[in-house]
């Protein structure tokens, strides 16, 4: 049987959210801090919140995010796992292509994200993604989909996927990711542990 892992990216593969590190070069990293949480617990809808996000965030240069990006510390037993499967492991993010390609070339996993580029130095935003399409997409070559989320805008892929696993490795799960969830873990190692034995 063959199995694709869909890893949410912010607060999953990473250790800490990608957004407010980046506003912490605008001195507002407390406040998209609350905004991001609010949106992962599903009280603001992910793609109004997102945009306005990325409104804030987009007049950081794209090349100083991805400064930023490169220096965020991966959970090192999820990046090992995508590491020895790369071919099957996938980024599900509503991230922006632009911003978090170095974390992507260290995964050395596929990526579905949102869209963007960089005019004038300032962000365009071409599409948001639902995570849902990327299960639906992975379906025309996998026969089994395992999709492991945090937050509220993961629910659309976690209730597609054949396995979905709510993670809680930097803060617990949303309810709604949880209810949406076969599995529910708070470590790297255990999560990895779970996933070998899928």
């Amino acid at each position: 049987m063959k199995t694709a892992f869909c890893f949410d990216l912010d607060g999953t593969v990473t250790t800490t959210e990608i957004l407010p590190c980046i506003a912490a070069e605008l001195g507002l990293a407390g406040e998209i801090a609350t905004l991001t949480r609010l949106t992962m617990d599903g009280h603001i809808g992910f793609e109004d919140s997102f945009r306005l996000r990325c409104a804030i965030l987009g007049t950081v240069p794209a090349a100083r995010v991805r400064e930023i990006v490169a220096a965020i510390p991966l959970d090192e037993h999820l990046l090992a796992f995508i590491r020895e499967r790369r071919e099957d492991c996938f980024l599900v993010t509503g991230n922006l292509d632009i911003w978090i390609q170095p974390i992507v070339e260290t995964c050395g996993a596929r990526l579905f994200s949102s869209v963007a580029t960089a005019q004038d130095n300032k962000v365009v935003l071409h599409s948001i993604l639902n995570k849902g399409t990327a299960v639906t997409e992975l379906r025309k070559s996998y026969d089994r989909i395992v999709a492991v989320g945090d937050g509220a805008n993961d629910v659309p892929m976690l209730r597609s996927a054949d396995v979905a696993i709510a993670y809680g490795g930097i803060h617990s799960p949303a309810p709604i990711a949880v209810q949406a969830a076969r599995y529910i873990t708070h470590q790297g190692a255990t999560l990895c542990n779970l996933l070998r034995a899928l």
